[in-house]
């Protein structure tokens, strides 16, 4: 015989699960990204003991729900077989009609409802910035659907959610809280005798992350307004701290509350711009011209070059059988590192990498943090990819030749670089050679705010370049961006230092080969305050540069970030003065009071 609530009478008891609201998700000021938000169902409920014939199931819920007409929007409906086995299998709690009855409805049908009809509530996820760091917060979804099994002891109320992607996913533990206990009570025939809340559930722990909402909303809205797919990273050039991930095109997390449908999840999966991918951090490019600054550290520390070392900068050499070209027609001379940095000479890299050779270019590629995952807290994050000696042999059946180390030497060949790589590369430049651990969650708290866990700056590697490098770099790349010969001038700021490098560079299957335009460096260039990236995928055939599509997003973050600190230090200046002004005079009535009682 199949069991049925009818065979289980003699329980007396059942002490059901309540889920918990999930804690939330913030910026570094505590302004939410995800929160847990009050969510009502309209649901039936049975009347005990629970003997009804199958027909009178059916005519129980059609009775209830023809008496909604005229209260409510959305269809009602049920299927008669769900609504049977409920009945049979859990009829003591509710059975859901409609989820997530909008909240206008909820005030207008409260307290009109029929007996046998209940406005049930749940608790469900609330993206309150919309698609804002769609791709980092990521979002939930449910455990199961909703059972039909017998009811056990600590079944859940409703189906719980858990984290499927972003931070959701990583820190679904610590936001999950702990379940509460609901007691029901039935007498010996079936009737229910009582119900209540002996533990209620515990709300999650809080996850303040390192991003800055502001920053992330200018960074998005410049993706959206001049780039059709890309990417842009901002760090704490001090810290290694995420302060921008932003990918492009995104999605909006609040399309999988409470599920998403079928119709919405086929739209976004066989989107061509792949709005599910998180470019910033899962994608990785050919890193070109940017390259240029890591072969520069390579050189500098190795010796292999000094500040007053030349070569010729041609517009095409013979390496091995093939001619290598520069990016731009014509020769331009000899050059030291900072002039052929400024100006991108390819030639010139050519050179530099073979007299370098494989070792130095992949040791010092490495310590920099490329091709490896930065171990920041999302998953499924790039590897990149740095080429060996043992890829070389396991790809290719040879050691790098000549005409490997030149693509090697301007970023091209087998090298791939994401864009949160490339960031972190440019902190660890920016501030003379310490590669931080990089971070996008500060700490995990208690609704009381007490700190569970803390993620304090930490050092992977300390390169300790030298005076030398590092001023070698610094106006190698403020040439790049403010010189007339520079590449970079779209990112360029007035009075504010630009350290910057473009790059430009094929991906992909020939007869599908596509562009990534690069930017990337940090600013001020003087006393580094933030570090970044920028990539523009261009389209099949598209004809891009770093210089014209990626210096010009990274120009309107700077220009917009400065203007506000500028705005912001004038404030701060003028209610110092104000202040000042209010204890001058007040200091002088004092006086003047003091002199007249004398």
């Amino acid at each position: 015989m199949t069991p049925s609530w009818e065979t289980q009478r003699r329980a007396a008891a059942y002490s059901l699960a309540v889920p918990a609201p999930r804690g939330q998700i913030t910026d570094r000021n505590g302004v939410p990204l995800a929160q847990t938000r009050i969510s009502y169902n309209l649901s039936l409920v049975f009347p005990t003991p629970l003997d009804f014939t199958d027909q009178q199931i059916i005519d129980f819920a059609n009775r209830r729900v023809a008496s909604l007409k005229g209260l409510i929007s959305q269809p009602v409906g049920f299927s008669q077989e769900e609504l049977i086995q409920h009945y049979r299998n859990r009829g003591a709690i509710p059975f859901d009609l409609v989820t997530d009855v909008p909240p206008a409805e909820v005030e207008s049908i409260r307290g009109k409802l029929s007996d046998g009809l209940t406005l049930r509530p749940i608790y469900v996820r609330f993206y309150p910035q919309g698609s804002l760091a769609g791709a980092v917060v990521g979002y939930t979804g449910r455990t199961s659907r909703n059972s039909t099994r017998i009811l056990q002891n600590n079944d859940p109320l409703w189906p719980e959610s858990e984290g499927r992607e972003g931070l959701e996913q990583t820190f679904d533990d610590q936001l999950r809280g702990k379940p509460g206990q609901l007691e029901l009570t039935f007498d010996k025939d079936g009737r229910k005798t009582g119900e209540r809340l002996s533990t209620p559930p515990e709300p999650g722990y809080n996850v303040v992350t390192t991003l800055d909402v502001d920053l992330q909303r200018l960074t998005e809205k410049i993706l959206q307004k001049r780039g059709r797919r890309g990417a842009i990273v901002v760090l704490d050039a001090a810290t290694g701290e995420v302060l921008a991930l932003a990918s492009w095109p995104t999605f909006n997390p609040n399309d999988f509350v409470p599920s998403i449908t079928e119709e919405k999840y086929e739209k976004l999966a066989k989107d061509p711009s792949i709005p599910l991918l998180p470019r910033a951090y899962r994608s990785a490019y050919p890193a070109g011209s940017t390259f240029k600054v890591f072969v520069g550290v390579a050189a500098f520390e190795t010796h292999k070059i000094q500040p007053s070392s030349e070569f010729d900068c041609p517009g095409a050499m013979d390496i091995g059988n093939l001619v290598f070209h520069n990016w731009k027609k014509g020769g331009a001379g000899s050059l030291n590192f900072r002039q052929a940095l400024t100006q991108s000479c390819d030639t010139w890299f050519y050179q530099l990498g073979m007299k370098l050779g494989a070792g130095p270019l992949v040791s010092w590629s490495q310590r920099l943090g490329l091709g490896q995952k930065t171990g920041i807290l999302l998953n499924a994050e790039a590897d990149g990819r740095i080429p060996t000696n043992e890829y070389m042999e396991a790809t290719y059946h040879r050691h790098f030749n000549s005409g490997d180390l030149a693509n090697f030497s301007i970023g091209q060949g087998d090298i791939l670089v994401s864009p949160l790589q490339m960031a972190q590369a440019m902190v660890t430049i920016a501030n003379g050679g310490t590669l931080y651990q990089t971070r996008i969650v500060r700490q995990v708290q208690t609704l009381n705010n007490e700190i569970v866990y803390t993620y304090l700056p930490r050092a992977r590697d300390v390169l300790n370049l030298s005076p030398v490098t590092r001023d070698e770099l610094r106006q190698g790349m403020i040439g790049a961006v403010s010189s007339s010969s520079g590449t970079g001038g779209e990112a360029s700021v007035k009075g504010v230092k630009v350290a910057g490098k473009t790059g430009t560079a094929q991906w992909g299957p020939k007869k599908k080969e596509r562009t990534a335009a690069w930017f990337a460096g940090f600013a001020p260039a003087d006393a580094p305050q933030y570090a970044f990236a920028a990539v523009y995928e261009g389209n099949v055939g598209e004809k891009i540069h770093g210089g014209t599509a990626a210096a010009p997003m990274i120009g309107e973050l700077l220009r917009s970030v400065f203007k506000n600190e500028s705005l912001a230090k004038n404030k701060d200046q003028k209610d110092q003065k104000d202040q000042k002004d209010e204890k001058d005079e007040s200091d002088s009535e004092e006086q003047t009071g003091a002199d007249e009682s004398d």
